[in-house]
């Protein structure tokens, strides 16, 4: 592999967490079938590059990221463990047990990098306050951008020319102790996500529909699709109610 390859692999992990297609990286190259196809795409065989993605991609079927939190990386276990399972000329079976560790350390960079966007959110509420409201995309686009292009491309990038036997390396000196603390962080941020996400669930009318939803799984025993439906229903009633009630206000 080149260290132009490399260098690209890099930029579709970043396409990956990056919100440059508008947040619909996460739902494309950021799965491992997607990202194992472009992998292949760029070391000149799509078909295996496909194969090793989604073989990869059968661990993580049922992963969700609730609330921040991240079990493991796999878009970077995805591109890493197909890089390395072409370059190398390993069977699928094997280079998806290449891709667990390389998932794994992929967590640090996800934990460190929402620490460190906090940095940015303080300084978006310090321009507020200045009345800087023009100045507010350096905080809230550039800055962050820039970050996250470094952090994922410079790791993605060494991780496929070096292969995966620095990868587990790197694991072993961290030791358990480094690894088992972020493993505990990374499983409290489900209750940070969903306290937040509760916070603004039990404002005004919100809280309504929040119980109704509540209700019509707990009692009714309804699935989450037939729920679903159910919620976009209630939602244009409510919206049409609504329009209404101000056209009649208003006229």
């Amino acid at each position: 592999m080149s260290v132009f390859q490399a260098i690209l692999c890099g930029l579709i992990y970043y396409t990956g967490n990056g919100n440059i297609l508008g947040g619909y990286g996460y739902y494309t190259a950021y799965r491992p079938l997607v990202a194992g196809f472009l992998t292949g795409c760029i070391l000149g065989d799509p078909v295996t590059g496909t194969v090793i993605g989604g073989t990869i991609n059968l661990m993580y079927i049922g992963a969700i990221s609730a609330g921040g939190a991240l079990a493991s990386d796999m878009c970077l276990a995805g591109i890493v463990g197909t890089a390395v399972g072409i370059t190398s000329g390993l069977a699928p079976e094997a280079a998806m047990a290449v891709a667990v560790p390389i998932g794994l350390l992929g967590t640090l960079l996800w934990f460190g990098r929402l620490t460190v966007d906090t940095i940015f959110v303080r300084g978006a509420e310090k321009m507020v306050a200045k009345g800087q409201t023009d100045k507010i995309w350096i905080m809230d686009f550039l800055l962050p951008q820039l970050m996250l292009l470094v952090v994922t491309v410079v790791p993605c990038a060494l991780a496929c020319y070096f292969g995966a036997q620095y990868i587990e390396g790197f694991l072993n000196m961290l030791g358990s102790t480094v690894l088992s603390a972020l493993i505990t962080i990374g499983g409290m941020m489900p209750a940070l996500g969903v306290a937040i996400t509760l916070k603004f669930i039990f404002k005004g009318d919100a809280r309504v529909f929040f119980l109704l939803g509540f209700l019509m799984t707990a009692y009714l025993s309804l699935g989450m699709t037939a729920v679903g439906f159910f919620s976009v229903c209630i939602v244009l009633i409510y919206m049409q109610v609504t329009k209404n009630k101000e056209v009649g206000v208003n006229g």
